[in-house]
């Protein structure tokens, strides 16, 4: 995501790989990267615009620029994600909130704890400085991140009891 976030183009992410970190240049940021989880089979990020259309080069090129380092990487062809990515504004600074947990606590609400994911949820409880990060525009808004922690986790509960409340009803439509 490091590699990615940045204006001018990088050339192969491949190629990238074999250059230390004293290499390469410094550039200057498309988006500032609020909360993300990876899962197995798919991703969620909260972004901020840092520059125009930020957010839909960054994901055009997290989206085929992995692509490409990846088939590159394992002698394939083909794409990894299916079609394109989709974005919603965020209106509210309530929305924003929630979102943050429900982007941070993704692995939770589909029950991934034991699979493979990478969340920005232990950034957020601890203290770490991260580059990649802006988790201010959420943190600031809170005491400490134990209070945040607790926020989140009121949400995550009230998530996973409407994931099963929709289960339900989706279950007597199709009796």
């Amino acid at each position: 995501m490091i590699e990615f976030n940045c204006i001018d183009p990088i050339g192969s992410l491949y190629e990238n790989s074999f250059i230390s970190a004293k290499g390469k240049r410094k550039n200057a940021k498309l988006v500032d990267v609020i909360a993300y989880c990876l899962n197995q089979n798919h991703y969620h990020f909260i972004l901020q615009n840092l520059e125009p259309n930020g957010i839909s080069e960054f994901m055009k090129r997290v989206g085929g620029g992995y692509t490409n380092y990846f088939n590159s990487k394992y002698k394939r062809s083909g794409v990894l994600f299916q079609g394109k990515f989709k974005s919603i504004h965020i209106n509210s600074n309530r929305y924003l909130l929630y979102l943050s947990a429900y982007v941070n606590l993704n692995y939770k609400i589909h029950k991934k704890e034991n699979g493979l994911w990478l969340s920005s949820w232990q950034e957020f409880i601890s203290n770490s400085k991260e580059p990649l990060r802006n988790k201010s525009i959420i943190l600031d808004q809170f005491k400490n991140s134990e209070e945040y922690k607790i926020f989140a986790e009121e949400c995550l509960l009230d998530m996973i009891e409407r994931k099963e409340r929709f289960k339900e009803m989706e279950g007597l439509l199709f009796e």
